[in-house]
């Protein structure tokens, strides 16, 4: 039980990291809450392993660099696309 917990702790952290750095280096003011930032962290991190695993540099020797660079560049695309649509949902609900 207690591991299933930090496994979604975690999870979580993990999602806040690089949610946080996808804002940072993506372009522009990104006007979309906290907790958007940590669901596409955690999204980028699936998908950043999906992708190294594609490319066959999943596992590697050492810290996964390779992997890395994926999450993160997965994290300012999800950012950017988030961004986006938050802004379209949030000036529809505006007009309604």
């Amino acid at each position: 039980m207690l591991g299933g917990i930090w496994g979604i702790i975690s999870t979580i952290i993990v999602g806040l990291v690089l949610g946080v750095i996808g804002r940072l280096l993506a372009p522009g003011a990104q006007k979309i809450p906290l907790w958007l930032t940590i669901v596409v962290g955690i999204v980028a991190a699936f998908i950043g392993n999906w992708l190294a695993g594609v490319f066959g540099v999943r596992d590697t020797n050492g810290i996964d660099w390779i992997r890395h660079v994926f999450q993160v560049a997965a994290a300012v695309v999800g950012v950017l696309l988030a961004t986006g649509a938050y802004a379209k949902i949030k000036g529809s609900q505006k007009t309604s």
